[in-house]
């Protein structure tokens, strides 16, 4: 206290100087599942808010804990932001900030631009569900969505299969085109736009569903999925049809918890309906990780994984930052107090 209390600022651009590999951030957002499954964090549901702006968007606020990271474990908040017509400004539809705090003391550790992290994190966690549910062998994969998350969805999944065929779709042709350029400049496998959801995920491999919708509409259809796919819905708004939960082995979320709270969410009517409840989900993922239920136990398995977002993948990620930014000295320190 004598020199008073600092914390280190984290702008994007010195976020993006660290050079944070894909690799990195999917294995640090396992790490933190395998905590949840092993009950060693803490964490509430999101909530939001929601400004008299017109329903252009929303806030979500994030609050997470994780034992395992730091002396004393690493306490964090992130707020979100969710504008969907943001791109007509040339803005993110999710702009982010989030906050470290040592949890023995309160006191603030850090300050960073969670734009990349929300982003990333989405990402890395449909990974580790690969990881654990899709065959190894999955060949196709289709992604219906164009927005930031888009990118580490399927980069990463790329990095973990041995694909043939990427499909991309969105509901602007622009927006998949510069989507599938993108993807084309960065990754060897051959990347194939198409025009509908429905053309996307006939017949692939692994199927994730990530559009921006305002009103329910079934893009992703339940005879689409064949058996060994691995289906991860995660739109805002419900794109997938009522039955798609009867032809499924297995049904995952991230948090039982968190799959039931808020206004939002791909499957938000199967829960309303009772369609997925404790009798019909298979396992939280972190169950799966921590070794507590075995995940693909066959290659004719159908196997779905929802995740709404916790938290805590964003404490995992931020505090990864963080130690990188000190190691390098990068950042601004700021004096709190």
């Amino acid at each position: 206290m004598a020199d008073g209390i600092w914390l280190r600022f984290l702008s994007g651009p010195e976020i993006d100087s660290l050079g944070l590999t894909r690799l990195e951030i999917v294995d640090a957002v396992e790490e933190a599942v395998r905590e949840h499954g092993e009950g060693r964090t803490s964490f509430e549901p999101r909530v939001h808010l929601m400004p008299d702006n017109g329903g252009i968007g929303h806030f979500n606020i994030l609050r997470g804990h994780l034992d395992g990271l730091g002396e004393h474990g690493i306490s964090g908040v992130k707020v979100v932001g969710d504008f969907v017509p943001n791109y007509q400004k040339g803005l993110p539809s999710e702009l982010a900030m989030a906050t470290l705090f040592d949890p023995t003391t309160g006191v603030p550790l850090a300050v960073l631009d969670a734009t990349m992290i929300t982003a990333a994190r989405t990402g890395a966690m449909t990974t580790v569900g690969a990881r654990h549910l899709a065959r190894r062998d999955s060949k196709i994969l289709a992604h219906a969505g164009a927005r930031g998350t888009a990118w580490w969805n399927v980069t990463m999944l790329d990095d973990l299969f041995d694909l043939d065929e990427i499909r991309v779709t969105s509901r602007r042709p622009e927006s998949r085109e510069k989507f599938a350029a993108e993807l084309s400049a960065e990754l060897s496998t051959p990347v194939r736009v198409v025009a509908t959801a429905e053309e996307a995920f006939d017949g692939a491999d692994v199927l994730v569903e990530a559009t921006r919708l305002t009103e329910p509409e079934p893009l992703l259809r339940t005879a689409a999925v064949k058996p060994g796919a691995f289906v991860v819905p995660y739109g805002t708004i419900s794109a997938v049809e009522l039955d798609l939960l009867d032809v499924m082995d297995k049904v995952v979320v991230d948090d039982w918890r968190e799959a039931q709270s808020g206004r939002f969410g791909a499957l938000r009517r199967h829960v309303d309906t009772g369609r997925l409840s404790p009798e019909t989900l298979y396992a939280e993922l972190g169950q799966i990780v921590a070794g507590q239920k075995p995940g693909r136990e066959n290659d004719a398995e159908r196997n779905l994984f929802w995740h709404r977002g916790l938290s805590l993948l964003d404490v995992a990620i931020a505090h990864l930052i963080l130690r990188k930014a000190e190691a390098a000295d990068v950042g601004t320190m700021l004096r709190f107090h």
